[in-house]
């Protein structure tokens, strides 16, 4: 997964030359869709004192569907051209649209015959009585889009507003998108005529006095300023620009050695590689086969325009509801538990002090409730002066919760000078006094619980790994899956060591009266179990002894794992997890399997997009459906930022019933390493109670450090706040 959210940011340039002529389709083909509409109209400029005569394209249906709203794409001429420039693509709208590559839109193509036609579509400050500048960029960015919002049945918000343009448009697109993040969410850049620091001294920018000052067809200074450079430093990071840029390979190449870096195809990787290292921008660069033209310009844009649809929407992406929790510091969800009078328990590793409680030091465990109104009950922090995680939290029949992690230092006063970590659980009151602590593991290696299930005597089951020998049991591996079993006064009533040669993880477990199921990954196979290729996921049922009565492997030829697991309502032990080397394009997949409580597959769905996808945990519904929540860094639903919380709804026969995702404009639900970060659980009302760490900033305010946990209630139906 990517550090940095971005639309496949690690490209830095791909060479299309391959014919687009299926995306560019001739007039007999036109004539057989269900073509839009042109027509020519004209917009009041209260900033010109004078209109705007601008050509609008309308999706074919646009006057029956009398109820619908549509994107707008703003299409800016190049110099010298004029408005009738864009309509060639027309045939292209038409063809993307009913091929449902691109959902309907209205294109709104302004004429700019301001400054001999080479205004640059900035506000000029030129005063020579020749032709005098003329405040176009005010003209369009505030005078047009009014207007068009006011006329037209457009979506009047930032996600659903595109603004593209060719060479001296590509300039006016470019600066739009950055100096107006307000209005425009998208921008299609092709073949711009920008420059950096300066036009080379033959540039018609010099000419026609948009970047001039008085009498001065062209300032140094007003250019600088004016320049994409300028604008990068004061872009917000909330408000993402998702941008593609594209060039041709036969770009008009100056003789002037010393303007050879001023060429355009020079220029537009420039542009790309500043841009992509802005985290307000996530840029895609392409080189076609061509020139400085529209055998460039038309399958740019309709390839481009293919790459944007996915978060060109009329409904606004779902943000994250606040308030967040955390600290100033880095903070790491932990669990959440829900309790029949609705109040919610949220468990999370703190960086500092939270609600006034004493901090130790390196990261805290914190157990926070949450009334059913939102209000904060009561916080418990403990910790040592070394790094104490959660991996999970449960609620108990009597109000209180148990929670489990693992510990780098002394949590429970008996383990002092411990040289690596240890698993704990802990027993927490329905008031937040805690009634019990046990820390084990091997005394000298490392040893980590990363999961946590309610027994039905109102002890636990916890699963995680050990680096060493896990009571006294001998290890197979680099690192061993534990599962042990906690009775109600915190005791070990018994624990079980397993694994092959590789490194072997539990990531997660369930229980019901009669057994265990517990799921995980293993680099070299499970004792029992076929090896499928790379690494492979696990699932493996114990009974209430501690008997092991059937493993198997779960995966394919790449590297796989499962992280969450559930029993669903029809009785069905449901795990989920994610896959490499499935069927689609991305570097991972969701894959989610159903087992019978013999150990035979019912079922096995995997979902995925272009970008990284995976499941981290599975609620059961009352239905026999079941909820996986995860991460996604795919347009599986509506696309926020880089990872997304994802919501995937399987019936009971693990059919996809309904997807969706939710976020802010950074990564969520996932660390900086890729790994899920993200519990659920089903909330006394029937929503999913959803936790995770975010880098962004949730609607409840800004962001509390770098990195904090939300909490969200999500309706399972729609799978969003």
């Amino acid at each position: 997964m990517r550090r940095r959210w971005r639309i496949g940011g690690g490209v830095a340039a791909v060479l299309l030359a391959f014919g687009l002529a299926g995306a560019v389709p001739g007039a007999a083909g036109a004539e057989r869709l269900r073509a839009g509409t042109l027509t020519t109209a004209a917009a009041p400029s209260a900033a010109l004192g004078a209109p705007i005569d601008y050509t609008v394209y309308l999706p074919h249906g646009y006057g029956e569907a009398t109820a619908s709203r549509y994107p707008v794409l703003y299409l800016l001429h190049g110099r010298g051209d004029t408005m009738q420039a864009w309509t060639r693509v027309k045939a292209d709208l038409d063809r993307l649209i009913a091929d449902g590559d691109v959902p309907p839109v209205i294109a709104v193509l302004p004429d700019a015959p301001w400054s001999s036609r080479g205004s640059w579509y900035v506000d000029s400050g030129y005063t020579g009585a020749d032709d005098p500048g003329r405040p176009v960029e005010t003209a369009l960015t505030r005078d047009l889009v009014r207007h068009v919002d006011a006329t037209y049945r457009t979506a009047a918000h930032r996600g659903a507003r595109l603004v593209g343009g060719y060479s001296m448009g590509g300039a006016g697109a470019l600066r739009y998108a950055l100096a107006h993040q307000d209005l425009f969410g998208h921008a299609l850049v092709l073949s711009p005529a920008v420059y950096r620091p300066l036009p080379p001294a033959d540039s018609s920018a010099r000419e026609f006095g948009g970047f001039g000052s008085g009498e001065q067809r062209f300032s140094d200074e007003v250019y600088r300023r004016l320049n994409y450079p300028a604008l990068l430093p004061g872009l917000d990071a909330e408000s993402p620009v998702r941008m593609y840029v594209a060039v041709g390979d036969d770009e008009w190449a100056n003789p002037d050695p010393a303007d050879a870096a001023h060429d355009l195809d020079y220029e537009a990787a420039t542009l790309y590689n500043t841009v992509r290292r802005s985290d307000a921008i996530a840029a895609e660069f392409r080189v076609l086969d061509g020139g400085h033209d529209w055998d460039v310009w038309r399958p740019a844009f309709a390839d481009g325009l293919r790459h944007l649809a996915a978060t060109l929407s009329v409904t606004p992406p779902a943000g994250l509801p606040g308030p967040p929790h955390g600290t100033a510091g880095t903070d790491w969800a932990g669990g959440v538990a829900a309790h029949p009078d609705g109040s919610t328990t949220l468990g999370y590793a703190a960086s500092g002090p939270v609600a006034g409680q004493p901090y130790a030091g390196g990261l805290d465990a914190v157990v926070s409730r949450v009334t059913a109104g939102g209000a904060p009950a009561w916080t418990r922090q403990f910790g040592t002066a070394a790094n104490d995680r959660l991996h999970g939290v449960v609620p108990l029949a009597d109000g209180g919760v148990i929670a489990a992690g693992y510990t780098r230092g002394d949590l429970d006063g008996t383990h002092p000078g411990s040289p690596a970590d240890d698993g704990f659980v802990v027993k927490l009151t329905g008031t937040g006094q805690r009634a019990w602590l046990t820390q084990t593991g091997d005394p000298a290696r490392a040893d980590r619980f990363y999961a946590v299930a309610a027994a039905p005597d109102g002890g636990a089951y916890v699963a995680g790994y050990t680096s060493g020998s896990f009571a006294g049991q001998s290890g197979a591996g680099d690192k061993d899956a534990v599962l042990a079993r906690i009775s109600p006064d915190g005791r070990i009533a018994w624990s079980r060591q397993f694994g092959g040669s590789g490194e072997d993880k539990a990531y997660a477990v369930t229980a019901d009266a009669e057994g265990v199921y517990v799921a995980g990954g293993t680099s070299a196979g499970l004792p029992g179990t076929t090896a499928l290729g790379g690494s492979d996921g696990w699932l493996a049922r114990f009974d209430a002894s501690g008997t092991r009565t059937w493993v198997t492997s779960v995966g394919g030829a790449g590297d796989d794992l499962l992280g969450g697991v559930a029993i669903s309502a029809d009785g069905l032990v449901v795990a989920t997890g994610s896959a490499g080397g499935e069927a689609t394009a991305g570097g991972s997949d969701v894959l989610t399997v159903a087992y019978t409580g013999a150990g035979r597959q019912r079922w096995r769905t995997v979902t995925g997009g272009r970008g990284a996808d995976a499941g981290a945990d599975v609620v059961a519904l009352p239905d026999g459906a079941v909820a996986v929540v995860g991460f996604t860094g795919s347009a599986l639903g509506l696309p926020v930022g880089g990872a997304d919380v994802l919501t995937l709804r399987l019936d009971a026969r693990g059919r996809q019933a309904g997807v969706a995702q939710y976020g802010t404009a950074r990564d969520d639900a996932a660390d900086a390493f890729g790994e899920e970060n993200v519990y659920a659980t089903l909330g006394a009302d029937g929503r999913l109670l959803v936790t995770g760490l975010t880098a962004g900033t949730t609607s409840g305010g800004a962001a509390l450090g770098n990195g904090d946990v939300f909490l969200a209630a999500v309706d399972p139906t729609k799978g969003t706040p």
